[in-house]
């Protein structure tokens, strides 16, 4: 196409009733999609004519939108910034152990009220593998919810039910591979060339071995290698995370045209946020250590500009556990948005270093670091999630320090008469450092605590990391039992599929009698739970702590103690350390807090929020 193209296909599935206003989208978002696409694949055969297919699809899947979701984007067109709010708070459960089905997870929605939770992100719950899935991020098919957990039909109504209590459903979008039984893997094993060229396959090992020499590992003991041999195939398939995990081959723009049409399809029936599951690794580039590529964050700005054409009440989060240099990239810049949010995995596990070394260092680094994002994009911060703390990401601010960030690791894996009680992951031969494993719950040291002020503490070290994820500013999300402390559950290691893989000990089951006794002042449970819903009902209360306010690390005179400011009317204190802390208030330069006379007195692994 010589010109920008007429959107004349997408417009021609539409009713007249709608197609001034997917006119108007498109007219403010084509050009970039447009040029993001013939930017990468405009050399490709007939690519004027995919571009064209592209359109009608789109097309055909906003004249498909519901009613009721019409109206959501239209009320997210007039506030864009929603989810920025400092009333928002996101949940992260799986649905089987949190509800055991989709239904039952509706019947937890008035605990996630009563705690505040506005976002609810729930693991996967398409259909997965049969067998060995990690977890269910090994999708088989994207139209189909997991028959264990229910039907499509199941997942409209929690969506609508969710919806009518201000709550938004996030789902796990895998976006770099599918399942070896996915369809489009099984046309490719029958035969299917045009599906065989959705995934990079090589006939024998002279690629893969070259691809292999600059090539990373994520599971180099469960799953060691990039590529797997498939008979069926005639040759070898590129794997990154496990051999039943088939990358996608980007290249094609095939892939991208079946993955945004997929996506748009969970949309109308109701999924308001798509966590983009491994976005770094998209696109395969021989010499490097394929990720982070610029054509990522190319696909990555295709797949936004469809969403703000076709339902633009849908947010997009990127998971993408990176070290924090490449991690703005993901959120795009001024003009050319990628992601809504993005997973801030450093600032997690810097909050954890800090407690391990009672020392604030690398976590001030980490914020001092983490540059202001794009307008209408911000952080998603939490404290722990499904997956691993990997101390690895925290290289560049630890200048490098193997040795240093292996103690951390070491610690919380309970060495030296530490506190805590994690498990190690990825610790075999040759992980100079292991990640860790474990509930916060344990590894802020309840599970080892012995009395009740050996519990005291472990509560506060429990509400400093959560405190730190609700102040930074962005989205904090808090994960599934981390409200009433639950702690680790080590049952996985009696299941054949699991045992393999410490990353169970933190998937426990909802505990139904922590449940009971959340409203009980003497539990642990109850504790826990009054505590941390005081802090997000304060968090809810202060302007300054949205997403947009500005944020400043305040020079200290302790290195266990960290100052942050957000704006000019807010500082948050934490005190890192097992010893009590007085800080004099003048030596922040911020002046005078009125109320709080000259001094603010922190407990050992305290915290205090100073609102002017």
């Amino acid at each position: 196409m010589s010109h920008f193209p007429s959107p004349e296909p997408l417009l021609a599935a539409l009713p007249s009733s709608r197609r001034a206003a997917a006119a108007r989208r498109y007219a403010e978002h084509g050009p970039l999609l447009y040029r993001r696409l013939a930017g990468v694949y405009g050399e490709h055969p007939g690519f004027d004519q995919w571009y064209e297919a592209l359109l009608a699809t789109i097309g055909g899947l906003m004249a498909a939108r519901p009613d009721d979701l019409l109206a959501l984007d239209t009320r997210r067109a007039a506030e864009p910034d929603w989810f920025l709010r400092q009333d928002m708070l996101g949940y992260c459960a799986y649905a089987s152990h949190f509800g055991g089905d989709l239904a039952g997870v509706a019947g937890r929605i008035d605990h996630l009220r009563t705690l505040g939770v506005t976002y609810l992100h729930l693991l996967p719950f398409l259909r997965a593998r049969a067998g060995e899935n990690d977890g269910g991020f090994a999708v088989s098919s994207f139209d189909e919810v997991d028959p264990a957990l229910g039907s499509m039909a199941d997942l409209e109504t929690l969506c609508a039910r969710l919806r009518e209590a201000g709550i938004s459903l996030c789902a796990d979008f895998v976006l770099n591979h599918v399942a070896d039984d996915h369809a489009w893997a099984r046309g490719a094993m029958a035969g299917d060339a045009r599906l065989r060229d959705f995934f990079h396959v090589f006939p024998d090992r002279t690629v893969p071995d070259r691809y292999e020499q600059s090539l990373g590992q994520v599971f180099p003991a469960a799953a060691p290698g990039n590529f797997t041999h498939v008979p069926a195939l005639g040759g070898w398939a590129w794997t990154t995370f496990y051999p039943f995990q088939w990358d996608l081959n980007y290249a094609n723009p095939h892939v991208l045209a079946e993955i945004a049409a997929a996506l748009l399809r969970l949309a109308n029936r109701g999924v308001e946020v798509f966590r983009l599951d491994s976005t770094a690794f998209l696109w395969k580039r021989e010499g490097t250590a394929c990720m982070n590529q610029p054509e990522v964050h190319v696909l990555l700005q295709a797949l936004r500009t469809i969403v703000d054409i076709a339902a633009p009440g849908v947010l997009l989060k990127a998971e993408a556990i990176v070290p924090t240099r490449d991690l703005p990239a993901y959120l795009g810049a001024p003009g050319e948005p990628e992601c809504h949010l993005a997973y801030h995995s450093t600032l997690m596990a810097a909050g954890w270093a800090a407690l391990a070394e009672q020392d604030a260092a690398l976590l001030r680094t980490v914020i001092e670091r983490t540059p202001a994002p794009p307008p209408g994009a911000s952080w998603l911060t939490y404290v722990r999630c499904h997956d691993d703390i990997g101390w690895k990401i925290l290289l560049d601010e630890a200048g490098g320090a193997t040795e240093r960030l292996a103690a951390v690791a070491r610690f919380f894996h309970g060495e030296g008469g530490s506190f805590a009680a994690g498990v190690p992951f990825q610790s075999g031969a040759g992980a100079a450092i292991p990640a860790t494993n474990g509930m916060a719950a344990a590894l802020t040291g309840f599970e080892t605590a012995e009395g009740p002020l050996a519990r005291e503490l472990a509560l506060r070290r429990l509400l400093l990391v959560h405190g730190v994820a609700l102040t930074f500013g962005g989205m904090p999300v808090l994960y599934m039992g981390d409200e009433l402390g639950m702690g680790n559950d080590h049952g996985y290691r009696d299941d054949p599929q699991r045992a393999h893989d410490t990353r169970w000990v933190q998937r426990p089951r909802f505990d139904d009698e922590a449940v009971a006794r959340r409203d009980a002042p003497d539990s642990w449970a109850g504790h826990v739970f009054h505590a941390l819903r005081s802090l997000v009902n304060e968090r809810r209360g202060c302007a300054a702590l949205a997403a947009a306010v500005p944020r400043t690390v305040l020079a200290t005179q302790d290195s266990a103690l960290l100052a942050l400011a957000r704006g000019d009317d807010f500082v948050a204190l934490f005190n890192f350390s097992e010893r009590p802390l007085v800080v004099a208030l003048e030596t922040l330069g911020m002046g005078a807090w009125p109320g709080e006379g000259n001094e603010a007195r922190l407990a050992p692994c305290g915290m205090r929020w100073l609102r002017r």
